[in-house]
């Protein structure tokens, strides 16, 4: 009986992470995911990477496009930087909530704290995994990058 529970418990689990991206709202304008937070005060992108010649980290609202989000369940997006820039990585805190696939191509304000860090060679390919690359284009991860990363406790839908 114990065994059947415990094989019951982990197909249950199983199912319920597969659905999980479907389970989420749809990105349209005014949809918040994690805290409720308005546009009130975002920056741009632009405005971000200047403020790092002042001070190491930035706390507040940032406004950008979405050009990624993770394939497997949402835990993280990007935001477009200018040029070929890597984008922005924003996560999210404690990983207490989840975004659509649908918000790629769509303007968002995020609000948490940004930072330029080393993101290792191990991290990159985990990400790329995650964003569905192939295991040519992972191979080719093969060195440490300067990134923007943001923990953002809310994202809400602009345009």
């Amino acid at each position: 009986m114990k065994k059947l529970l415990t094989i019951f418990v982990a197909v249950f689990a199983m199912i319920s992470i597969s659905q999980a991206q479907q389970a989420i709202t749809p990105a349209k304008v005014g949809v918040n995911y994690g805290k409720k937070i308005d546009k009130k005060g975002a920056i741009s992108v632009k405005q971000l990477e200047q403020s790092f010649a002042k001070a190491e980290s930035f706390n507040g609202k940032i406004e950008g496009e979405v050009v990624q989000v993770c394939k497997k369940k949402g835990c993280f997006l990007t935001i477009k930087r200018a040029g070929d820039q890597e984008p922005i990585m924003v996560r999210f805190t404690d990983y207490a909530y989840f975004v659509p696939e649908d918000l790629v191509g769509k303007t968002v304000v995020v609000e948490g704290k940004a930072k330029v860090k080393e993101t290792t060679v191990e991290w990159q390919k985990h990400y790329a995994e995650d964003m569905g690359k192939s295991k040519e284009e992972i191979a080719k991860i093969t060195k440490p990058r300067k990134d923007i990363s943001v923990v953002a406790d809310g994202v809400l839908v602009v345009k």
